[in-house]
């Protein structure tokens, strides 16, 4: 009963992860989905696409259920960091119907297998798992970049959230320049507060 349950609220946490890392991407131009927000390049599409092919990995081959669509792979020397950003030649379309695919891929191995049928991941350094380690690291991987997609468009638009109907209410300008004021200045009087106190 509790095997049940477990397994049912973490693959509906799963999907609603899912759907807010799409929105995320709704209504922004081709540039802005794709162009690097930080220096290390990340950008809204390519965590999608990230996201897909780790997905179809740990729930295809690791209960040796493969993904039918030949994807790049995160640990080959060859095409590092290849899921991690989107090239001229993928389309947004592409990237978002392959993740959804591998979502459906992923809900039937879930719906089929039992929460504790075996798995293997040969690249962890314990590599024999179940299928209730697997939902549990992709949804802890899938919401910790849905917390970086909220970041990235945050700096894109000011939207947060996430979805349409729980994001936060637009604010003018004037209004966030006023609350990211007062946060810099308790930011600058704690520093000078502990500035003194570790002082001689």
């Amino acid at each position: 009963m509790i095997d049940d349950f477990a397994k049912e609220r973490l693959q509906a946490d799963l999907r609603e992860m899912r759907e807010v890392m799409l929105w995320k991407a709704d209504g922004l131009g081709e540039y802005d989905v794709r162009r690097p927000l930080t220096s290390t390049g990340t950008n809204l599409l390519g965590l999608i696409k990230h996201l897909s092919i780790l997905e179809s990995r740990y729930f295809g081959e690791v209960f040796d259920r493969p993904f039918p669509e030949a994807l790049p792979l995160w640990d080959s020397a060859e095409e590092r960091d290849a899921d991690l950003w989107a090239t001229e030649h993928e389309t947004r379309a592409e990237i978002i119907d392959r993740y959804r695919r591998v979502w459906e891929h992923s809900d039937a191995t879930i719906t089929a297998l039992a929460i504790d049928a075996p798995g293997r991941v040969p690249w962890w350094p314990r590599p024999d798992v179940k299928l209730f380690n697997i939902l549990l690291h992709m949804l802890t991987e899938t919401s910790r970049h849905a917390g970086h997609a909220d970041i990235l468009r945050e700096q894109l638009d000011n939207s947060t959230g996430t979805t349409a109907g729980y994001s936060v209410p637009q604010n003018d300008a004037p209004f966030w320049e006023a609350h990211r004021a007062k946060i810099e200045r308790a930011a600058k009087t704690a520093a000078e507060k502990d500035r003194h106190s570790t002082s001689p």
